[in-house]
């Protein structure tokens, strides 16, 4: 690659869109699994061009995402600067889990099919090289609200502050155009949500529900989700980027929010998670988890559509000797989350 043209960034920035995949893979063991990954790096541009082509006014896209130990094994040195394993938060009953993941695949477009055969296209390719440990099929619910009840993505950035907020620059010039993804899986107890008036559910959000205005600072309390999520560094608010979706499964009783915000930082979305479940200050959490569940927890580096085309052709770095401790082994129990099946990539069930 020439060094001195910008690398593509992944499409971390495309319109929010009306259906998505949200699909974790673990690597099996061997270096077969490692041969196979990489060669779906370079393949994917492809494969996208190949099912989008069936309705390219659909947007299908698939952004890729490495966690921590993935990266080692698959790409070695050098290290994304801020990678590392998803940190965990915990204060009485509040807890915000690790989960396994070494891959994200998150697909998007317009229509559920093209995301649907894309998943399954990868999950040809990859073959016996990869576990599906998660699995959740998104969908937009009215006008961009959750299933609470609440618009979800005010806040996002829009054109060269979405780029800004979510893409590495010279901070990390060797994966400049990058960005890191958090992921979790929340379930909400929506009984017990819509039994509370609309002015107490409004008070724990910070917004109006139905005009989606935020709460003048007189009325809203700081425990607030709207104001334990706004993060300031030098006296200037740090946005991220949220692709947020609704799920559920109305036999299993399962209605959730798959929460994914990109941002230059992982640092921007941990405090934010911090801010929540520990409080600020300490004790001063969000409320809304009082009704809403975490079940998973990854952090992926992104790195851009150039470093992923030219996977292929670059020698194997060797990975460092030093690994990280695996993620709690309870957390691959986690419910499915709306799989339709195609569970760990070979058929075998998503439980």
């Amino acid at each position: 690659m020439d060094q001195s043209t910008p690398a593509v960034p992944q499409a971390v920035t495309a319109p929010l869109s009306r259906a998505a995949i949200f699909l974790v893979v673990t690597l099996s063991p061997g270096s077969d699994s490692r041969t196979a990954m990489r060669a779906l790096c370079a393949d994917m541009a492809g494969l996208v061009r190949t099912v989008g082509f069936r309705d390219v006014e659909a947007g299908l896209s698939c952004i890729m995402g490495f966690g921590s130990e993935a990266w080692d094994r698959l790409f070695g040195s050098p290290r994304p600067a801020e990678l590392h394993p998803f940190r965990e938060f915990h204060a009485g009953p509040r807890h915000a889990p690790a989960t396994p993941g070494d891959v994200l695949f998150h697909i998007r477009a317009k229509r559920m099919d093209l995301c649907f055969e894309l998943a399954m296209q990868i999950a040809a390719n990859l073959g016996d090289a990869a576990v599906a440990v998660d699995e959740v099929h998104g969908f937009r619910y009215f006008d961009d609200r959750d299933l609470m009840g609440f618009v979800d993505g005010t806040e996002n950035p829009s054109g060269q502050l979405a780029a800004d907020s979510t893409l590495i620059g010279a901070e990390d010039a060797a994966f400049a155009g990058g960005s890191y993804v958090i992921v979790q899986k929340y379930l909400h107890n929506l009984q017990a949500w819509n039994a509370l008036s609309t002015e107490k559910q409004e008070l724990i959000i910070g917004r109006r529900k139905l005009s989606d205005v935020e709460l003048d600072e007189a009325t809203k309390p700081t425990c607030a989700h709207s104001a334990l999520t706004v993060i300031e560094e030098n006296g200037k608010e740090v946005k991220i980027l949220r692709d947020n979706m609704p799920f559920g499964s109305v036999a299993k009783g399962e209605f959730g929010t798959y929460f994914i915000g990109y941002s230059r930082s992982p640092r921007t979305v941990e405090q934010m998670l911090e801010n929540m479940f520990i409080g600020r200050p300490a004790g001063n959490y969000d409320r809304i988890l009082d009704f809403s569940t975490a079940v998973t927890g990854c952090l992926f580096f992104v790195p851009t559509a150039t470093f992923l085309d030219n996977v292929a052709d670059a020698p194997a770095a060797e990975a460092p000797a030093v690994a990280t401790d695996p993620p709690p082994p309870h957390a691959s129990d986690a419910p499915s989350g709306g799989s339709l099946g195609i569970g760990s990539l070979k058929g075998q069930p998503n439980e």
